[in-house]
């Protein structure tokens, strides 16, 4: 970024906006977002947030991006939408990231990447947790929580999200799965 910053590759930032560790985001042109939006990364000089061209996300949207997420080219993000690699420890295996009698904020952070592909749709109130891949062209329906990946050209629905329709590029139709 040049000595404008993130100004010269937004289209618009709606105020307030909260950006933490600034220095770990990538950021291409044509960048909107709504009201209160919060992006947290961590300080340092790695780049943990890539955000490719033309994404528009709405209000209230959190992203969390302490090792790699990625989004896409032309994506669209509706409000109150929380996107995060990383967990407060873990219930899988043994050791003390599983550990329950441990405060959460005293437990060690564990991250997964979250790769969002190119133009899809993500609904109002999803929650996007570690490790998740969504495919090119997906849509994702209000209110679902994504735990697992999601294949591209597809619609995906409910909590936890699942697969409900296909997208048939010989018919032109979405086709239920």
């Amino acid at each position: 970024m040049s000595q404008y910053g993130l100004l010269e590759w937004v289209r618009l930032i709606r105020l307030p906006f909260y950006l933490r560790g600034k220095k770990s985001l990538s950021l291409k042109k044509g960048f909107t977002t709504g009201h209160a939006c919060r992006i947290d990364l961590p300080k340092g000089m790695d780049i943990t947030l890539r955000i490719n061209e033309n994404v528009r996300i709405g209000d209230n949207v959190h992203i969390v991006a302490h090792q790699s997420v990625s989004i896409g080219e032309n994506c669209l993000f509706a409000s109150k939408i929380f996107i995060s690699d990383t967990d407060h420890g873990i219930i899988k295996g043994e050791g003390e990231h599983t550990n329950p009698s441990i405060p959460p904020a005293s437990r060690p952070l564990i991250s997964y990447p979250v790769k969002i592909g190119n133009n899809v749709w993500v609904g109002e109130n999803v929650v996007i947790l570690p490790g998740v891949t969504i495919g090119d062209g997906c849509i994702i329906g209000a209110n679902s929580v994504i735990n697992r990946d999601i294949p591209a050209y597809t619609i995906a629905a409910g909590v936890p999200a699942k697969v409900i329709k296909q997208y048939d590029f010989e018919t032109s139709r979405w086709v239920t799965v």
